[in-house]
């Protein structure tokens, strides 16, 4: 998924792994820097957005692919392309859903450096009570399902299960419900640990008070629906 990732791009194509997957869609949501030219100049098929954000952009790619598992990447820096053999090796040993999770053991997320990281932290309080909501027995009482990172978008997932999602969240909040919904379905998710890198040129379009009520609401009324999705 691309919007104005020119920088990242030419810095990580070489990087990405595409003999990985049997397909390559880039999903641009109308880049103006040369993006969409670097993609036509190396031959990669490209699909625009109608509808602007990364929830469009998720359908958007299940829609347009065949394959029985998809891998959602962003060449934004923060994602490591070093993981997507991972993901889908993790799915296809059995996993509905595969994330690389940015917290835990043997991982890092952009922020460790930081005295108060208050996106890492919103995060974990928003992984936490989706956990408590909807994952299984409850965290406290079987503490090895525990989903570290239910928001991270750099994921991997059969066709099957996303499907059975029926995700309608727009912008960013796509991951977040794709986490509660598989949750509540009871699929079997792994998470392997990645490293998130800085972001290589670009701004993110993910601003803190309105994404942060954005999860408010969906969480709220994931919790109204149950499983009537």
């Amino acid at each position: 998924m691309t919007l104005n990732e020119i920088e990242g791009i030419t810095a990580l194509h070489d990087q990405i792994p595409f003999d990985a997957a049997d397909e390559v869609l880039f999903v641009d949501g109308g880049s103006t820097d040369g993006t969409l030219e670097f993609l036509e100049k190396k031959k990669l098929r490209v699909v625009g957005q109608k509808k602007k954000g990364r929830g469009e952009a998720f359908r958007i790619a299940f829609e347009e692919t065949d394959g029985d598992v998809l891998c959602f990447f962003s060449p934004d820096g923060n994602e490591d392309p070093a993981d997507i053999p991972g993901l889908f090796a993790a799915v296809e040993a059995g996993s509905d859903m595969a994330i690389a999770r940015r917290f835990g053991k043997g991982a890092r997320n952009e922020e460790d450096d930081l005295t108060f990281p208050f996106r890492a932290w919103a995060n974990q309080g928003f992984t936490l009570l989706a956990n408590l909501a909807f994952n299984g027995r409850g965290v406290f009482f079987d503490r090895k399902s525990y989903i570290r990172d239910t928001i991270n978008g750099y994921r991997a997932i059969t066709r099957d299960a996303f499907s059975r999602l029926n995700v309608d969240a727009q912008g960013f909040l796509i991951e977040y419900q794709m986490s509660m919904r598989a949750m509540k379905l009871g699929l079997s998710i792994t998470e392997i640990p990645t490293s998130e890198n800085d972001r290589i040129g670009g701004e993110s379009t993910a601003t803190s008070l309105p994404t942060g009520f954005r999860f408010i609401r969906g969480l709220a009324r994931e919790i109204a629906i149950g499983r009537r999705f």
